[in-house]
């Protein structure tokens, strides 16, 4: 008995390296090694039958990753001179830097691939950049602030997938004091060195977005106080030599209405959260005639040269009072967000501006996802299927765009 011991224990393990070995052999097997883990992590079928993508969207979504082909992303019709610019911003707190360099040109993927669905034809990404006080010289890339070679990466599958691209910084209010204001209240001790300051943080940025050939940069984001300061003239003029698209600024609606704003950039854009005061139930068309009024303190009529840089809403009652809200969390109502919608795509036609991107969608974040409606912004509206709606129609619409018979 004790002869045959070893030969009973030959073949099961003889079955067991047929059936674990084969995978191996035809590049299917069940061990797989994630990027940037030490150990291999057991995949028992294909991730979609277990109820879930590889990366955690829900089944029967569409998630690209890096290695998916150029033809697998691309904008039905991309966006030309004289198109109107059919936008998204994206925002991005890079504050899980200990993820892989694949890992975030996957999520660019999922956020093109989203985004081509609500038939976009643009993007912008706007990321955070810091200050002390209200009354700092200094400002610096944070630890949640992108590299530019990670941005780099995003923009470039952007680009790949034929989209529009605008890159943005803009100054983070973590830091601010309820004396400093907010970011357009900011008021430098000395201007001349939070000007030097601000070069240096952005030139690598003009680079950046030079080498992947992004079509708009924003030199400065709501920046209301610093607006005709002649630090700007030396700033532009250092960006153009450094980058080869527009060059823009995107100012805040209030200091748009009020006034002329002083910068010395040919392209403008226009973050419009102008209040109306009507109730929840106002029809569309109170929602327009709300926003002509805000418009007409500036100018009556076309509008070819202004760009609705930034615009949306929180989907909770009460939220056409204050669009602007980030902050509060009533209850969800999300006709309100999805009239907006409707209402600004409206007067963007209709006054022949130059497009709108809404705000906006965390890029980390699974836009295939409902928001979480404990923890997340009201103003979130991917995965809200009215508000989708609604943008879909919008960008889906006849407006030829602005045309090029004007300059911006």
């Amino acid at each position: 008995m004790r002869s045959r011991l070893p030969l009973l224990a030959i073949f099961p393990v003889t079955v067991l390296t047929v059936v674990l070995g084969t995978p191996f052999v035809l590049g299917d097997h069940p061990v797989r090694w994630a990027a940037g883990s030490a150990l291999p992590r057991l995949v028992l079928g294909d991730p979609a039958e277990a109820g879930t993508s590889g990366d955690g969207s829900r089944p029967g979504t569409t998630s690209a990753s890096p290695s998916a082909s150029a033809d697998a992303l691309q904008v039905a019709e991309p966006w030309k001179a004289g198109m109107p610019q059919w936008g998204v911003q994206i925002y991005w707190e890079d504050d899980r830097k200990a993820l892989s360099d694949d890992f975030i040109e996957k999520q660019a993927h999922k956020q093109a691939d989203y985004l081509i669905g609500l038939g976009a034809n643009s993007v912008s990404v706007s990321f955070p950049f810091y200050t002390r006080n209200g009354t700092s010289d200094e400002v610096w890339a944070g630890a949640k602030t992108p590299t530019p070679q990670r941005l780099e990466r995003v923009l470039k599958v952007f680009k790949d997938a034929g989209f529009r691209t605008r890159l943005r910084p803009i100054m983070d209010e973590s830091t601010l004091k309820p004396e400093d204001g907010w970011r357009g209240d900011v008021e430098p001790a000395s201007r001349s060195a939070w000007f030097a300051s601000y070069k240096k943080l952005v030139t690598p940025y003009l680079k950046a977005a030079d080498e992947t050939k992004t079509d708009t940069f924003v030199i400065g984001t709501e920046l209301n106080s610093l607006e005709g300061d002649p630090g700007w003239n030396t700033l532009v003029d250092s960006a153009e030599k450094t980058f080869s698209g527009e060059v823009a600024y995107d100012a805040n609606w209030d200091n748009y209405v009020t006034g002329r704003i002083n910068m010395p950039v040919n392209h403008l854009g226009v973050d419009a959260y102008f209040p109306v005061k009507v109730p929840d139930t106002a029809p569309v068309e109170d929602l327009v005639d709300g926003w002509d009024k805000w418009l007409d303190r500036k100018a009556t009529g076309s509008l070819p040269n202004i760009l609705v840089s930034e615009s949306g809403i929180g989907a909770m009652n009460g939220a056409y009072h204050a669009p602007g809200d980030f902050y509060s969390h009533r209850k969800v109502n999300t006709k309100v967000q999805a009239n907006w919608y409707t209402a600004v795509c409206q007067v963007v036609q209709e006054r022949h501006m130059q497009g709108v991107y809404w705000w906006s969608i965390h890029f980390e974040d699974d836009p295939n996802t409902p928001p979480d409606d404990k923890t997340a912004s009201r103003l979130d509206f991917a995965g809200r299927p009215l508000s989708e709606k609604a943008i879909k129609t919008c960008f889906a619409s006849d407006y030829a765009g602005p045309g090029t018979g004007t300059t911006s």
